[in-house]
């Protein structure tokens, strides 16, 4: 008994669990075929009614949640926004199996925009229940469960799909047994006792104020002297008068409490974006994330449009499987590229987001679904290692909270840049675009990110040089002069 005690008192335990249920939350063998399901016998909707007036719920629902759900994850402390998660998974996937009509699909998207703005609670919890001498150990962990689950799930589909013949309907009844699983472990996560904001001291202040009452009349004075009779009646009056107060105050405190905590975030963020470097970093974050999730969002549709479905052999599994290795051996290879990131770090940025551009423009062309495939490899895994270098750029400089907060941020800013697009783009009550031009759209999308980052890079290395050029010319100055700028360009 008390060796199950102490595990349940380490890292490990509260880790295992939170991996164990990000596997099974991830392990979702029917997401590779959602379109290929709603848009066949089961529930018989059109490619553009999933595209125009269902998946479009989606994004709208996600922006609306997430600020109220990121601020209710710090204040109720992590697991009940998990169990909230694991609710949602599971009415998502129970209307998805046994409802039908466009209506109850975008009540769906809904459920499963709460499902995306809880994901906070999920990356955030084992912060508020480990030393920080483990964030590294189990932040890896965390993460790589669920790509290992993802990637599962797609290979798992298509050999069902492609080799016993299961249908659509099955490989959702599957998905709904392993959300099951995932809600079960929830209720065995420990409750954290702090928070990044809220909750930071809890249970600090009361035991200190209890201690106070317990001792006051025991403790010496200032100058060691022993406390007169009128000091300790003065002193339970003082106390029971504070008691009265704080009794009669509670509610206004708890109001201050908020006041000061989004005060603080507004500071922090201001001191936090004032740098050129990381606000540049985070317009990418934002941007691209914005333009990558609506890809992820629509690239069934196109592949959909390209190969239809009832009537060709689907590989939407393995080529999702494909893509998230692909995508997690480009993040673990960013741990060995020695670059100097604050100089070149932008170029990359731009010339990476050349290929996405590039690879989104060759799946709007190409009529092959098989280039169209390739396509997509090569944008999630550029993707992927984009982020990653954004990510450790943004971090590197931060404490955990700012971090939190500038995630949260950039995060929010990727998603009002997505409805937008959504709005225009795929809404039905935009231009309800076709899906092929949509992703010809998405390809520019990517151009103009790719060119505001090639020319500020340029911008950068052309400073750099001119700022060595004085250096050497001056060693008293940091300022060259134009000619001796030109001069240094010809070198």
């Amino acid at each position: 008994m008390d060796c199950f005690r102490t595990m349940r008192q380490s890292w490990i335990f509260p880790t295992t669990i939170l991996c164990i249920y990000g596997f099974f939350s991830m392990m979702k063998p029917s997401e590779p075929f959602i379109v290929p399901y709603l848009t066949g016998p089961d529930k018989n909707l059109t490619l553009s009614e999933v595209s125009n007036q269902i998946f479009p719920v989606w994004t709208y629902s996600y922006l609306a949640l997430l600020f109220p759900v990121f601020v209710l994850t710090d204040y109720l402390r992590y697991k009940p926004m998990i169990i909230l998660q694991g609710v949602s998974f599971l009415i998502t996937w129970l209307m998805l199996l046994f409802s039908q009509g466009l209506l109850a699909m975008q009540i769906l998207e809904f459920f499963y925009g709460l499902v995306t703005a809880t994901e906070v609670a999920y990356y955030s919890y084992i912060y508020s229940v480990v030393s920080a001498e483990h964030y590294q150990k189990v932040t890896s962990y965390c993460r790589s469960v669920t790509l290992v689950g993802y990637t599962v799930a797609s290979v798992l589909s298509q050999l069902l799909v492609s080799l016993a013949h299961v249908s659509y309907f099955y490989l959702n009844v599957i998905t709904m047994v392993s959300l099951s699983v995932a809600f079960i472990f929830t209720f065995f996560l420990p409750m954290p006792q702090k928070s990044m904001f809220f909750h930071k001291k809890v249970g600090a202040e009361t035991q200190g104020s209890a201690h106070k009452d317990a001792v006051a009349l025991e403790m010496p004075g200032k100058e060691g002297s022993p406390v007169s009779q009128e000091e300790c009646d003065t002193s339970e009056s003082s106390a029971t008068s504070e008691r009265q107060q704080k009794s009669l105050s509670a509610d206004p405190q708890q109001s201050s409490l908020v006041l000061r905590v989004f005060l603080q975030w507004c500071q922090d963020l201001k001191e936090c974006y004032s740098s050129n470097r990381l606000l540049f970093w985070s317009i990418w974050w934002a941007s691209a994330t914005a333009g990558f999730n609506q890809v992820l969002n629509y690239v069934q549709l196109l592949w959909d449009h390209k190969a239809p479905s009832q009537s060709s052999q689907v590989y939407n599994g393995a080529v999702e499987a494909v893509a998230t290795f692909g995508g997690a051996m480009a993040a673990l290879a960013v741990g060995y590229v020695k670059i100097n990131w604050d100089l070149f770090g932008e170029l990359a940025l731009g010339i990476f987001s050349v290929i996405d551009a590039g690879s989104l423009f060759l799946m709007h062309f190409t009529n092959n679904i098989w280039l169209c495939y390739v396509g997509f490899l090569i944008f999630k895994s550029v993707y992927m290692l984009l982020i990653t270098i954004a990510v450790f750029q943004i971090a590197v400089n931060l404490s955990m909270e700012r971090y939190a907060l500038v995630f949260g941020v950039n995060t929010f800013l990727a998603l009002v840049i997505q409805t937008i697009m959504t709005l225009i783009v795929a809404d039905a009550r935009g231009l309800s675009l076709t899906i092929d031009i949509q992703f010809l759209i998405y390809g520019s999308y990517f151009s103009v990110i790719a060119g505001i980052f090639i020319v500020r890079s340029i911008y950068i290395i052309y400073s750099t040089k001119c700022k060595k050029v004085a250096a050497i010319a001056n060693p008293n100055s940091n300022e060259a002069t134009p000619v001796e700028c030109i001069e240094s360009t010809k070198l």
